[in-house]
């Protein structure tokens, strides 16, 4: 055989495993659900299940309980993701110094982003509990004991506090390589020119961790939409207290396997997705088709 023939082979036989594994836990378990979406499936009797069609989807758009957590999750996104990102780029610029003990800022940062997340939910069920240290800080102060995790008002911000603090980590080691990556000369010259620390971060780190900031707010907003664990830790898997944290994946999980609906469930799974796909292609646009089209226009 030629060459070129015996190289493609090598690389299909490197990338067969890769492939074949994403076929097996990601493409046909997707197609898989989104034809059960068409069906009244239940999973102890299968051989029961019947074509609805589209009464799945029709249900779905008419219960409340859906927008409910399609609300709190949207909510706990658009909460979570500016601030986790904020924090994120403010914490790489701090590690990116010439500081001492540099390195163990940096670790001390990133070691919750690999704290288990039953670990850190506990831990956080700990400290805000009705006799946890929180209750007894504020007490010192004059304020009645709250219960956290059984009010509405507190649960779903909680479950927030908890996200960005167990998040950001990553997300600082994203922006942290873009700083890196950044040539020392540029500031250079901005300094040289007067510019100011303040006018450089604004003129140079931002706009040219553009890709970076894209990266991270995308990953970050798909994870958010995907908030499960968090949810049903703190409440027990039943969303409250009053649905306050009901998010859709945790609404997912109890209709598919809590009410054993496993069609109804896959319905609310490609409505997941559809949100997710066309708010990704938007912040795609946002972040990277619509600056060229300013520069094109001569707007920057």
């Amino acid at each position: 055989m030629k060459k070129q023939t015996l190289e493609n082979i090598a690389g299909w036989i490197f990338i067969a495993p890769v492939v074949i594994l994403m076929i097996v836990f990601i493409i046909g378990p997707a197609i898989f659900s989104f034809g059960l979406s068409f069906k009244d499936y239940n999973l102890l009797k299968p051989q029961q299940s019947t074509w609805v069609l589209f009464e799945n989807y029709k249900e779905l758009m008419s219960d409340p309980n859906f927008y409910q957590a399609l609300f709190n999750t949207l909510k706990y996104s658009i909460v979570v993701v500016p601030v986790q990102t904020f924090i994120a780029l403010c914490l790489a610029t701090v590690a990116n110094q010439k500081i001492k003990g540099k390195m163990f800022f940096r670790v001390a940062y990133y070691i919750p982003a690999v704290t288990s997340a039953v670990a850190s939910a506990s831990m956080f069920m700990f400290l805000f509990n009705t006799n946890g240290i929180a209750n007894k800080f504020l007490g010192l102060f004059g304020f009645k004991a709250v219960s956290w995790f059984t009010d509405p008002t507190y649960a779903l911000p909680l479950a927030m506090l908890m996200a960005i603090w167990s998040t950001v980590g990553t997300q600082m080691l994203v922006f942290l390589a873009g700083l890196q990556d950044i040539p020392s000369d540029v500031y250079e010259a901005a300094a040289i020119d007067g510019a100011t620390g303040m006018q450089q971060f604004k003129s140079i780190t931002i706009p040219m961790l553009s890709e970076k900031t894209m990266f991270v707010v995308v990953v970050g907003m798909i994870g958010t939409l995907q908030m499960f664990d968090q949810a049903f830790i703190i409440s027990g898997g039943t969303g409250g207290p009053l649905g306050s944290t009901t998010t859709v994946v945790l609404y997912l999980y109890n209709k598919a396997f809590g009410e054993n609906r496993l069609g109804y469930g896959s319905a609310v799974a490609v409505c997941l997705f559809i949100i997710i796909f066309t708010l990704t292609i938007f912040q795609k646009y946002y972040f990277e088709e619509r600056p060229k089209k300013l520069e094109r226009k001569g707007v920057r």
